[in-house]
């Protein structure tokens, strides 16, 4: 037994010294400030109402759990949080661990972290913010959760969502990380606040006690291995990992154009004795061994009858090698492929040739430039991107395309474009 646990010690801190900082470390910190939510104000007369909704897109490194028992404890106080959730019901089950270790903020405010839930997926943090004295001016940067640690333990965040009550007296909120060690017997919190005095930003941290061996038993841990060829690669799958909290698809990208479409991944689907398994989200990085991604599902049901993945929509490419008049140009409508081009308008400005564009919001030309009969002038940089409703009503993607040139273009040349193709392609997952 010795030997087992020695041996495991030795894999995990092998494991940990082969990881490579994420390239998109930058982006998802970016991102997690872009998404705050703004002032939260007291318009809503309801006991209880929505404060911040948090999402990051991570990719969770895990390794097997050691452990199979269940918490048998449940958390209290966070009905409206949960309501509805695969996490209530976990809760109702008794699934959680109380902690209630408690700390004070720079400003006063009580932070109390109430209990966790963990597998070999996630692991989630549920804690209170209470000040007397009011938390409507409390932004997404005055408590920031960033981080937790412990023994072999550097779990970022992934997503969190928080409540406020009409009071605006406290804060209850719900904040998923990438998997602990199972080896863990402590862990520290680790969370951003900002400093009255003069705005800026120090990092806070908290410790409580955690038990592994009492985290949630994992359901379906097997091995994929299936690839999927695209128009510019090859998707692999590689796993399949489902745990109580949640299920995750885990597998490498080989695609020239993967980040040319938003969401490419959301159009696999998983399903499940017949019925689509919802989403909960998805997320890719890269690093020396080139570009891994996870898609994260919703939990799967008891009794298992058939399983599937279907790449229904993937990141495509069309060649199109098109030339388009831009004489007499006003709504012009041009087809490529089955996918609308509208051109709005042509003119000319300081900076050079501008053309207000329209497509489907999903579609990213490739190769662009406009030509007279003595010679073409590449793409510079495209402008002030915005969601606009059509003449017949339908929503779609508005640009401007600037060149760098002042000679009125004869003709719009196109080579290709990227746009959310229709694959349909089936990977069947064996039910023991």
């Amino acid at each position: 037994m010795n030997n087992n646990v020695e041996q495991q010690l030795a894999d995990e801190k092998t494991h940990i010294a082969s990881i490579t900082a994420p390239e998109e470390l930058e982006m998802r910190l970016r991102n997690a400030l872009n998404s705050a939510p703004a002032k939260r104000t007291k318009r809503i007369a309801s006991i209880w109402k929505i404060a911040a909704v948090v999402l990051l897109v991570t990719v969770i490194s895990g390794q097997n759990y050691n452990a199979f028992a269940y918490y048998g404890k449940q958390l209290f106080g966070f009905d409206e949080l949960l309501n509805g959730t695969t996490l209530q019901q976990l809760n109702e089950k008794g699934m959680g661990q109380n902690v209630n270790k408690k700390t004070t903020l720079v400003d006063g405010t009580e932070l109390t972290i109430n209990g966790i839930m963990a597998d070999a997926n996630q692991f989630i943090m549920y804690y209170t913010l209470t000040n007397p004295n009011g938390l409507e001016d409390m932004s997404v940067d005055a408590f920031r959760p960033s981080k937790i640690s412990g023994f072999l333990t550097d779990s970022n965040v992934i997503s969190g969502t928080s409540l406020i009550n009409e009071e605006h007296t406290e804060i209850k909120g719900q904040m998923s990380f990438d998997r602990v060690n199972p080896f863990s017997k402590k862990l520290t919190l680790h969370f951003w606040q900002q400093l009255e005095e003069n705005g800026q930003m120090s990092e806070g941290t908290v410790a409580f006690p955690y038990n592994p061996n009492e985290a949630m038993e994992t359901q379906i841990k097997q091995s994929i291995n299936k690839k999927i060829k695209v128009d510019k690669g090859t998707i692999t799958f590689k796993s399949i990992t489902a745990t109580p909290t949640m299920t995750v698809i885990k597998g490498k990208l080989d695609v020239d154009n993967f980040d040319r479409v938003n969401l490419g991944l959301h159009g696999v689907q998983l399903i499940v004795n017949g019925t689509p398994v919802e989403i909960l989200g998805s997320g890719n990085q890269t690093s020396l061994g080139g570009r891994t991604f996870e898609i994260r599902f919703d939990t799967l049901p008891t009794e298992l009858h058939s399983m599937q993945l279907v790449v229904k929509e993937f990141t495509g490419y069309q060649k199109l090698d098109g030339k388009y008049s831009l004489i007499s140009i006003s709504d012009k409508l041009f087809l490529l492929g089955d996918k609308e081009l509208w051109v709005k308008n042509v003119s000319k400005t300081s900076q050079g040739i501008e053309i207000t564009i329209a497509t489907d919001d999903d579609v990213m030309l490739d190769g662009v430039s406009i030509g007279t009969n003595n010679e073409n002038t590449p793409l510079k940089t495209t402008i002030n991107q915005k969601e606009t409703k059509q003449v017949d009503g339908k929503l779609m993607k508005e640009r401007t395309l600037l060149f760098d040139t002042q000679t009125e273009p004869e003709s719009l040349l196109i080579e290709g474009m990227h746009y959310l193709k229709a694959y349909n392609k089936v990977i069947e997952i064996p039910v023991d």
